[in-house]
């Protein structure tokens, strides 16, 4: 009996705890399910608010965008007529938004087609002397299946404008117009993008749609022809002969006594046969001639833009005789510094000098800077760089004293022709001899040839 009592027990204890793990596995598949459905709502309330607070902004710029402050206007009195005509019963106050939101309707057809444009601007020439006219032809094409009403063209000229007027064009229909652009002053212009613009005649909505396209326009500064910047250097067939004496050359020097260490082949036989002691020959070194164009770009030594343009013309018109020349040329200008560094670091920048398209294409994009080297340190660099130098043409503004200049001078080599050309437009021109350095003052660019020149001659 009482192992049946036993058993009996056994088997509702068992029964008890099946029961009880099953009530709590149960419990934790509900407690899951609620939870994973608390999650995805939330996740899913987090979409929405995120795709509604997007779309509201979206509608926000498009509202900025699109109405104007006569169409905001409209907008207001619509909503407050209808509203206090519904409201108060005002028949005055619901004609008047009715009237206003006609009006909004009436304008909502123009705003469309606003991309159906094919809108392509070509320049008739991509490089032109500051203060030239230029020209441009704007080619717009309906790409559309339907007709396109009437537009307008905007095409951004540096921080000009130059509004184009487009007439009602058909499917695939070509509308070309010819825009004088107004005289540049030196630098690169950017033309472009164009931006067609779709507005109602009254100005209360206006649609936008900017193209990728961009043109640049090099507005190259002004020149003049100088002459020959050999500046007494004698040249022939491997270069220019200098001062320094060599055993073995192109330009023959002299004849000396033989020395231990002088090869036998330089050996002049006929001179030795009458001195009846070894005589051997000398040579002057022939080198290329190299000519290093130096430009400074700091504002503080130039007293107006009118000056530094200038400067800008001088250094190009000597750079420019330097290629017709053939002349290995070098060009350099002041660099960039940041603030933080200014004092630490030294950098010059140059300019392309291969031909005279891209000599003139890399003064065009020049500036002043504030935040530069001082012009003496710029030459200082200028000389380090370049070793085997001839002439050098230093290109600086009246805030350059003529103590800086002669400082520059020192960096060069001693056999190098060192030139300063100081740019003033209060001062008279004039050109003088300061040591080893030759300062020519020009106050228009029209005294750069003739005064050096008259310093060559000298």
């Amino acid at each position: 009996m009482s192992s049946v009592e036993s058993r009996s027990s056994v088997t509702d204890t068992r029964l008890t705890r099946t029961s009880a793990t099953g009530l709590t596995g149960e419990r934790t598949e509900v407690t899951a399910r609620r939870g994973r459905r608390l999650v995805g709502a939330a996740v899913r309330a987090s979409r929405a608010w995120a795709s509604g607070r997007s779309a509201v902004r979206a509608a926000i710029a498009w509202c900025r965008a699109t109405i104007r402050p006569a169409g905001a206007l409209v907008v207001l009195a619509s909503t407050v007529g209808l509203a206090a005509g519904l409201a108060f019963g005002w028949v005055e106050a619901l004609v008047a938004g009715a009237a206003a939101a006609v009006l909004l309707v009436m304008a909502l057809p123009f705003l469309l087609g606003a991309r159906a444009y094919e809108v392509r601007v070509v320049l008739e020439r991509e490089r032109v002397v500051a203060g030239a006219a230029a020209r441009a032809g704007i080619t717009v094409r309906n790409v559309g299946r339907t007709t396109a009403l009437p537009g307008r063209i905007d095409i951004p000229i540096g921080p000009g404008l130059v509004e184009v007027g487009i007439p009602l064009l058909a499917a695939d229909e070509v509308s070309r117009h010819a825009v004088d652009l107004p005289p540049q002053r030196r630098g690169i212009v950017r033309i472009g993008p164009a931006t067609t613009i779709r507005s109602d005649p009254l100005g209360l909505l206006r649609r936008e749609h900017a193209f990728d396209e961009v043109q640049e326009l090099f507005v190259h500064p002004r020149t003049v022809t100088v002459p020959s910047t050999s500046a007494g250097l004698i040249r022939d067939l491997d270069g220019s002969a200098t001062r320094r004496l060599v055993d073995a050359d192109m330009s023959f020097h002299a004849i000396r006594e033989y020395a231990p260490g002088d090869a036998r082949r330089q050996i002049h036989w006929k001179s030795t046969a009458k001195t009846g002691r070894l005589m051997v020959r000398q040579y002057e070194e022939s080198r290329r001639s190299r000519m290093a164009v130096v430009l400074g770009l700091s504002s503080a030594e130039y007293a107006s833009d009118d000056e530094f343009e200038l400067a800008v013309s001088a250094a190009s018109s000597l750079a420019l005789r330097a290629v017709h020349d053939a002349r290995d040329l070098d060009i350099v200008v002041g660099a960039e510094i940041p603030r933080v560094v200014r004092g630490r670091l030294r950098a010059i920048r140059h300019i392309a000098a291969g031909a005279p398209r891209a000599v003139l294409d890399g003064f065009s994009g020049v500036d002043r800077l504030v935040e530069t080297m001082p012009f003496p340190e710029v030459c200082r660099l200028t000389a380090e760089a370049n070793e085997r130098l001839s002439v050098a043409v230093l290109v600086a503004g009246s805030g350059v004293p003529l103590a800086a200049l002669r400082l520059a001078t020192l960096a060069f080599p001693v056999d190098a022709a060192v030139i300063a050309v100081r740019c003033d437009e209060r001062a008279h021109p004039r050109a003088q001899t300061v040591g080893p350095l030759t300062v020519v003052t020009i106050g228009a660019l029209e005294d750069l040839a003739g005064l050096l020149l008259r310093g060559a001659r000298s």
